[in-house]
């Protein structure tokens, strides 16, 4: 099983490493073994097993590879499920319309809760390679999907929600923001 690197290594704040393409069988099963993880983090019974903490999105970085990876993994219920297994991905335009989790951020590398709002752009427009469709490929994410999104690759470049948060005013409330 996946080791999770907390927030209190130095790794973590370093900026990744392109990968390259065609994709090694290394970096190919790192990506699955990730997928896997969350998957598996996500079955109540599984994780209070194998002691493990819910997460919808893990970055190389947190599993000690320093390399521009990322999975998104997120269970709606009724069958409906989002995922992606990226590789070297890219924000190439976001909208000024600005989005928060009213309950705060949390991250599977960070063990104590950080209180306060990160706001982030409502709508992200991603390049990327994609294990899943083994092409490179452009989509557009928005609302919850764009938040982890943005977490996600927040990690590739060495930074940490928690340093998005205002810490004068932690619950600062910025003008039609929309709440998820």
């Amino acid at each position: 099983m996946l080791k999770i690197i907390k927030d209190n290594n130095k790794f973590l704040r370093e900026r990744c490493l392109p990968v390259d393409i065609p994709l090694s069988q290394e970096d190919k099963s790192l990506l699955l073994e990730m997928l896997d993880y969350l998957k598996k983090s996500q079955d109540e019974e599984y994780a209070k097993k194998h002691n493990m903490r819910s997460g919808v999105g893990l970055a190389a970085p947190q599993v000690g590879v320093n390399k521009r990876m990322l999975v998104v993994y997120i269970d709606y219920g009724e069958n409906k499920v989002t995922s992606y297994v990226l590789v070297n991905p890219k924000i190439i335009s976001s909208s000024i319309k600005k989005c928060y989790i009213n309950s705060g951020e949390g991250c599977l590398s960070v063990d104590i809760d950080h209180k306060g709002y990160v706001y982030r752009s409502y709508k992200i427009k991603i390049k990327a390679f994609s294990l899943l469709d083994n092409k490179e490929i452009e989509f557009v994410a928005r609302g919850y999907e764009s938040i982890v999104l943005q977490h996600e690759i927040d990690h590739l470049n060495g930074i940490l929600y928690y340093d998005h948060i205002d810490k004068q005013e932690p619950f600062k409330h910025l003008e039609n923001a929309i709440e998820i």
